[in-house]
């Protein structure tokens, strides 16, 4: 596996896997025993990065709630700790079932210390604020996450789908490593909206989730598919059947270029992401 530098020294795999989907997202949540194997499977592949949260909670078939970062920290615990790179976020909490925003500094500092235990582990490489809390300023977020570095609790942070005018003045006190938001062959807008171009004037990592665009990239989403309430997917406009008949242009596209060079539309739809510059990985 090739790796990649992100921000000045992050060194990571050159793509990530992101766990979100093992328990929650799209659909059930999966067989934890299973989520578990397939970890180790990536990590076994060669990645090395591994894209979780706090809020990434899910039912499991006890009824109980699964969470995410135990499967990545129970998976990863077998190996090295300097061998992978666990990548968390916090300012989500889930209350009641709803997802609230609170990034206040005595928030951060009590969802660190859950990850740590359910990662099993005593400090995170990379520590994402999930989303951008209107009610607490950024430069406050900055500052509780330089002392968390100092104190050794976190390696590296980075904001998650942050505006360009959030992500300079987070960076102005405490450098990011990494910026993640959505980017894909049918999602453009880091393109448009300036992020690529910010990210790369501050030298910080993009990290884009759902490269191969939630599943639909792949060529195995039927354009008269449904989805279950509990799939994100059945929310979103880009699901829809005569949206996804109009998309379908694109499918063939990548699977014309797929049978060219022998490879699987996901390949096609993966490289195409991680080519668009060294200082991308996504997962």
């Amino acid at each position: 596996m090739k790796t990649k530098v992100l921000g000045k020294d992050f060194k990571v795999s050159a793509i990530g896997l992101g766990c979100m989907g093992m328990t929650h997202g799209f659909g059930d949540a999966a067989n934890p025993d299973e989520m578990i194997e397939v970890i180790r499977g990536a990590y076994q592949a060669g990645i090395t990065m591994f894209d979780t949260a706090e809020c990434y909670q899910g039912v499991g078939v006890d009824g109980q709630i699964l969470y995410n970062e135990d499967l990545v920290g129970t998976a990863l615990s077998i190996y090295p700790r300097d061998s992978y790179q666990i990548a968390t976020k916090c300012g989500i909490k889930v209350v009641n079932n709803e997802q609230v925003l609170d990034a206040r500094p005595e928030v951060i500092r009590a969802s660190l210390a859950g990850s740590l235990k359910r990662l099993k582990t005593d400090y995170v490489d990379l520590y994402y604020l999930h989303r951008v809390d209107p009610n607490t300023p950024i430069e406050t977020v900055a500052m509780v996450m330089k002392e968390l570095m100092v104190e050794g609790k976190i390696k590296h942070w980075g904001l998650s789908e942050a505006g360009i005018e959030t992500i300079k003045k987070a960076h102005a006190i405490c450098p990011l490593t990494v910026v993640e938001s959505e980017y894909s062959m049918i999602f453009r807008e880091p393109e448009n909206n300036g992020l690529l171009k910010t990210l790369q004037e501050l030298q910080i990592g993009f990290v884009p989730f759902a490269p191969l665009g939630k599943g639909f990239l792949t060529g195995t989403i039927a354009s008269n598919q449904s989805f279950p309430a509990n799939d994100t997917r059945s929310k979103q406009p880009r699901f829809k059947k005569k949206n996804m008949q109009a998309n379908q242009i694109l499918i063939d596209l990548i699977e014309k270029i797929a049978t060219k060079k022998q490879a699987t539309p996901a390949q096609i739809a993966l490289a195409w992401v991680m080519a668009q510059g060294d200082y991308i990985v996504p997962i």
